[in-house]
């Protein structure tokens, strides 16, 4: 659980944008609060055509807009933006430009590293606009949990596979986690080195799922901490490609099961994944 690089304790913020409208800015201004520290934000930008980030990167001083070359997904530009980051930054936060911080979030989730030494990533309590608290702190997909998940989750959303997945029955406390939500999380730079960053052939979906089992396997710790807090918008960039994000979402969940489940003895699991995943993905784009 070591890195060859030695990094430093100042912080960033990395969001991926592509056309992120009104939200990118409130989200920028609401983080002038959520942390005491001076930061620097890096737009990694996917092609963004509304000029959004431009002009915000040329309004604040501490905003970077770097184009990433082309849409590479959430992971990928994600990865982009980290490596726009000299050592000096140890702390690096991967979050969704259409989200809301609550004054103090930030330094909420950087006081929990203080008390987690093994901790690799972190991640607030995320709150809906009606107040509903999202479930962003969950176990690790089974095939069991998966399936039963998978085939309910519309139907009986409150099934016992999806409620156990979802942890929806566990407290509300500081604790480890299988993995944390990458609309928003803080991640030790070492951590986030020792796994690669995020996994380029997720294009959405599914990379903070696979960050967050990789993280573990390499020792690291998946932090929930409640005590920050942040509301998440959702869906702007992508609200206009729906049935584009219902593939891909069923596309990654095929592609982590299956790089779990490798080589000729499980190819017939593999199989019967994908066929029940594309049906499912079929049904739901009717």
């Amino acid at each position: 659980m070591t890195d060859a690089r030695t990094y430093g304790d100042e912080l960033a913020v990395v969001t991926v944008t592509y056309s992120p409208g009104e939200t990118l800015e409130r989200f920028l201004d609401t983080l002038e609060k959520a942390t005491q520290r001076s930061i620097r934000v890096v737009l990694a930008d996917n092609g963004s055509t509304d000029g959004v980030p431009e002009r915000l990167a040329a309004e604040r001083a501490n905003v970077d807009f770097v184009p990433t070359g082309g849409n590479l997904g959430y992971g990928g530009g994600a990865n982009r933006g980290v490596a726009e980051l000299d050592a000096e930054y140890g702390w690096v936060v991967i979050a969704n430009p259409d989200l809301e911080w609550q004054p103090g979030a930030l330094d909420e989730l950087l006081s929990a590293t203080k008390r987690w030494p093994r901790g690799g990533a972190f991640g607030p309590l995320i709150k809906e606009p009606d107040g509903t608290v999202y479930p962003s702190a969950r176990l690790l997909p089974s095939i069991g949990r998966g399936a039963g998940h998978a085939v309910l989750g519309k139907v009986w959303p409150e099934n016992p596979w999806s409620r156990s997945y979802r942890q929806s029955e566990a407290e509300i406390t500081e604790r480890p986690a299988g993995w944390l939500s990458g609309s928003c999380v803080l991640l030790r730079r070492t951590a986030f080195d020792s796994v690669d960053g995020f996994d380029p052939r997720y294009f959405m979906y599914f990379e903070d799922v696979d960050l967050g089992d990789r993280l573990a396997k390499k020792g690291w710790l998946n932090v929930y901490v409640p005590s920050a807090e942040i509301m998440h918008i959702g869906g702007h960039s992508t609200s206009g490609a729906a049935k584009r994000m219902v593939t891909e979402h069923h596309r990654s969940a095929y592609r982590y099961l299956a790089d779990r489940y490798p080589g000729p003895a499980w190819a017939p699991l593999r199989i019967a994944l994908r066929a029940a995943l594309s049906a499912r993905a079929r049904i739901e784009t009717r």
